[in-house]
């Protein structure tokens, strides 16, 4: 009974990535249909189109909300700056041409990163995260860093692998809580980053086969990205989970301790309910010890669901 159990929780926490998964699928299949179908106009170019409309789709839908496509924006913003500069010093290149394209790079590729946001946001939509013990300084200061590698190890020394052990340093007591169906589970946040970069890996080989970039090494003929770019890709997450996490915090949906129902916490910029209000409402989860003080209004717990 057990193992039928843990089956079920099993396809359901798949169901649930898949969900999660429909901004990164909707790029993908439009990879793959601009690939197969003569179009009227160049393949970039048609694809930025199509990165807008399933944009604007998923928030008329209410699947993201104008915040969340705020800073997914920049997500897409911060990639394009990526791109310009990795593509200037010969480390990938688009092969294609395109009129909507600045210095060798398409506007559509800032959708490839945007994926990426897009996903954390139905993350913490659709398994109810909260994390717990998120040391905001260090964490920012090192997923910034992490960005800065990207561009400086081209003329300094590679410091990624110094950058990825001082993440699970500062992560180490951080921990991400989710439900799956009728259970609550956690995890250390840093495995969450190295596992979203694996997928993301695997996202990319598939990319590349699609003709949506392409490495020096697969200008003749397609060939697997190097594993290396797992660590680039999770180093890449922690920058994002810290754009979306301040979006969520903002929100009073991030914070949580492992183990309790989620719940809506207010923070400073929420207006804080009066004396007679704060007494009806039920108390919910008792806030982290390591940022309480930061946010005094987020002791006065509103009853709610994410």
């Amino acid at each position: 009974m057990r193992v039928v159990e843990a089956a079920g929780q099993l396809v359901r926490f798949g169901w649930l990535q898949v969900q999660c998964c429909l901004f990164a699928g909707a790029v993908f299949v439009g990879l793959a249909l601009s690939k197969a179908i003569p179009l009227p106009l160049a393949r970039y170019d048609a694809l930025l189109a199509y990165g807008l409309a399933v944009t604007l789709v998923f928030f008329l839908l209410g699947l993201e909300t104008a915040r969340e496509v705020a800073v997914i924006f920049v997500f897409h913003l911060i990639g394009l700056a990526l791109e310009l500069f990795k593509v200037r010093v010969g480390s990938w290149s688009y092969p294609d041409e395109a009129w909507a394209m600045v210095a060798g790079v398409p506007l559509y590729a800032g959708f490839m990163y945007a994926a990426v946001g897009s996903y954390l946001c139905q993350a913490f939509r659709r398994f109810d995260l909260r994390v717990n013990r998120f040391p905001w300084v260090p964490a920012v200061a090192l997923a910034a860093a992490a960005y800065a590698n990207f561009f400086t190890h081209h003329y300094l020394p590679d410091l990624r692998w110094l950058v990825a052990l001082g993440l699970v340093v500062v992560l180490w007591r951080s921990q991400v809580s989710f439900t799956v169906g009728h259970c609550r589970y956690a995890m250390p946040l840093s495995l969450s980053f190295v596992l979203i970069g694996f997928f993301l890996w695997v996202a990319e080989n598939g990319a590349t086969w699609l003709g949506a970039w392409q490495y020096p090494d697969q200008a003749a003929f397609w060939q697997l990205v190097h594993v290396g770019k797992w660590g680039s890709w999770a180093l890449l997450v922690s920058l994002s989970f810290v754009l979306v996490a301040a979006v969520k915090r903002w929100e009073g949906t991030f914070y949580g301790e492992v183990g309790t129902t989620p719940a809506v916490t207010p923070t400073k910029a929420q207006r804080v309910p009066d004396d007679d209000s704060a007494a009806a409402a039920a108390p919910a989860e008792s806030p982290d010890p390591d940022h309480a003080a930061a946010t005094p209004a987020e002791s006065a717990a509103v009853s709610g669901s994410a």
